[in-house]
């Protein structure tokens, strides 16, 4: 047996494996978009930045009086000199490393500072493009991409630039301003520590080269092992139901095997980086220990210049291992800012045209239950919705709709049924703009917005496709009108954690109290609202108080209320409430609607019997359109509809009342 997916495609079960290959995933910055974008975060920091390296540098300047300290030491043992003499010495160390210790303190302090300040900006960018992403861009790269991103390279960034930033940047400077002393003590003995660094930089390169694509690699691994795990638990109750357990274990052994193995090869890559440096650190100790001893032969430097020059040398081994340590943990990090640039560098909405009207961004809040795909602006009949010719399909050469041509009239409410697989949804989706079409035309009027496809472009009175570029909408020439054109609630809607008000103000940022108090009376909310124990104040959400499915279902219908659009798509928004609150949520959505055009994607066919027409889809066309009697009488796909919800065929005639109905059957779009 096979499931449908999306609309009417055939295909696998819910969860089916899609391998990585086959999903577009979201953009990844090239390395130097990476660096640039990294420049671009520190530049309104410059004062700060600088601050933190003369600090740094100063701490890694003085701890560098140790080793000659050290070797004046020496020298005085050497000469036989009184016990006293080593005085001065000792209380210099200790001198040094006072000043080096709160030195170090406060330039890390500073750079950590620095990092922290311009990570939280590359968050806040990053989650500000992610929330403008096109739905169906999301769809396509699979939500595992995007939590991948979210969570573990901003972890991974986020640690890095808490630890190995600070740190990295001392152990360099040590690096520099080491061998800089070493040749002033005597430059035979710098080019003696020279030795290392051909094998050192040449290692070096060789890690960096395969380092970054091995992590670039692990990176989409664990995407898409996080999208399969995602997958499988989703679609948990589909896979029981056609016995694929073991099968979809097996497909998440092989994400995850795939990770630890990518994983392995990281750590055979540091291991084998590692052995590397160790040639490197002898052959340079020898090359300086040989330069001194024949040094203080020939009577060129003392004993204890000798000396400083080789501690110098064995004191860059802690920096030079950190610094290598950390330019793993840089390459790991670099990858992961990689892919939070990619998305963070996604284009903004176009900028108004000369002499025209400021245009307004619409963007579909999908999850929240409001959201805009489309716009018109204000004025007599507006909401007319026009649809035309209008192909759709998921997957090239498996389309989902097929020419479909509908008129949803200003202040219309219009059902839209049909068996599973229809294209319901999709149609759906299509007219609040969560998808472009594949071809064919959206219009919702006055103003004549239109989706089409590539990006869309609306201009008063006419229709303009300029790809690549955001949905833009204008009223006539005049100011666009404010708030949402086209809402869309479906069951999948999200309670944000915070107070409830904050929630609904979701729709309407500006609204007062007594304008929430009206949204939830409207429908049918306002009593356990004000029920709550801190009223609008409660705290829902995860961690605060625990809504209702149908609870959840009236705040989306509210938020709807207080957006205030002259077009609404209810898509099964009543869904989730189960038997004992489909009575209640439905009134509560058709007074939501009320004085709208509504387009109601109806799973209970008791919502479309009430409904102004009825519009039936049968394998991605329209197949029927008419009202409920009109269509009963037709007997046709519609009339074999309601006579499977109704259960008799000698009532198939008659409109039904909420004292009779059965609510076990539904008739659903997945």
């Amino acid at each position: 047996m096979s499931d449908l997916s999306r609309d009417g495609t055939p295909g696998a079960p819910a969860g089916t494996e899609h391998p990585s290959s086959e999903r577009e995933l979201l953009p990844t910055a090239t390395q130097a978009r990476t660096r640039a974008a990294v420049r671009e975060l520190i530049r309104p920091h410059r004062r700060l930045a600088l601050g933190g390296f003369a600090v740094l540098v100063l701490a890694t300047g003085v701890g560098l009086l140790v080793q000659p300290l050290l070797g004046r030491i020496v020298d005085l043992v050497a000469d036989h000199r009184p016990p006293g003499s080593v005085t001065t010495p000792v209380l210099l160390l200790v001198l040094v490393a006072l000043v080096q210790g709160a030195a170090t303190m406060a330039g890390l302090a500073l750079v950590s500072r620095l990092g922290e300040t311009v990570l939280a900006r590359l968050r806040e960018r990053f989650v500000e493009k992610a929330l403008r992403l096109p739905l169906e861009q999301v769809e396509k790269a699979g939500a595992g991409d995007l939590t991948a991103r979210v969570t573990r390279d901003v972890s991974v960034v986020g640690e890095a630039v808490r630890s190995a930033l600070p740190e990295l940047a001392r152990s360099l400077l040590a690096i520099a301003l080491t061998l800089v002393a070493m040749a002033a003590l005597d430059w035979r003995f710098f080019l003696a520590a020279l030795i290392a660094v051909p094998v050192q930089a040449s290692t070096a390169r060789w890690y960096v080269r395969n380092a970054v694509p091995l992590y670039a690699e692990q990176r989409i691994a664990t995407g898409a092992q996080q999208q399969q795990l995602l997958d499988t638990v989703a679609g948990a109750g589909t896979v029981r139901a056609f016995r694929l357990e073991e099968e979809h274990t097996a497909r998440v052994e092989r994400r995850s095997s795939a990770a630890v193995e990518l994983t392995l090869r990281g750590v055979r890559l540091v291991l084998d980086f590692y052995n590397r440096l160790h040639v490197a650190e002898y052959a340079g100790l020898a090359a300086v220990l040989v330069t001194g001893f024949l040094l203080v032969r020939d009577g060129s430097v003392s004993i204890g210049t000798a000396t400083a020059a080789a501690l110098y040398f064995h004191s860059l081994f802690a920096p030079v291992n950190s610094a290598l340590v950390l330019l793993d943990d840089a390459q790991s990090a670099t990858a992961a800012l990689a892919r939070l640039v990619g998305v963070a560098d996604q284009p903004s909405p176009e900028p108004p045209e000369a002499g025209r009207a400021p245009d307004t961004d619409i963007d579909t809040e999908h999850d929240s239950g409001a959201g805009a795909g489309a716009a018109a602006g204000a004025g007599a009949g507006a909401g007319t919705v026009t649809v035309t010719d209008l192909h759709h399909a998921y997957e090239p050469g498996r389309p989902v709709l097929h020419g479909v041509d509908l008129t949803l009239r200003a202040g219309e409410r219009v059902a839209l049924v049909g068996v599973s697989g229809a294209g319901k949804t999709t149609l759906a989706k299509l007219i609040a703009g969560v998808h472009r079409p594949t071809s064919g035309s959206v219009r919702v009027t006055p103003g004549s917005v239109r989706v089409t496809p590539g990006s869309v472009r609306v201009t008063p009175g006419s229709v303009r496709v300029t790809p690549p570029g955001p949905v833009r909408v204008t009223s006539g020439g005049a100011a666009p009108r404010e708030g949402l054109a086209v809402a869309l609630v479906t069951q999948e809607t999200h309670v944000f954690a915070g107070p409830l008000a904050d929630d609904l103000r979701l729709a309407r940022p500006g609204a007062g109290d007594e304008e929430l108090r009206t949204a939830l009376a409207a429908v049918d909310a306002l009593d356990w609202a004000g029920a709550l124990p801190d009223g609008l104040d409660t705290v829902v959400g995860d961690g605060g108080h625990r809504l209702t499915p149908a609870q959840v279902q009236q705040l989306a219908l509210a938020r709807l209320v207080l957006a205030d659009p002259p077009v609404a798509v209810l898509d099964e928004a009543t869904a989730e409430a189960g038997s004992t609150g489909a009575r209640l949520l439905e009134q509560a959505a058709d007074r939501a609607v009320e004085g709208r055009t509504a387009l109601v994607v109806a799973h209970r066919l008791t919502q479309a019997a009430t409904a102004d027409r009825i519009v039936v889809m049968d394998g991605g066309r329209i197949v029927e359109s008419g009202t409920h009697d009109e269509l009963c009488a037709a007997a046709g796909p519609y009339a074999s509809l309601w006579q499977a919800w109704s259960g008799t065929r000698d009532t198939a005639h008659r409109t039904p009342t909420h004292h009779h109905r059965p609510d076990t059957t539904t008739v659903k779009d997945h």
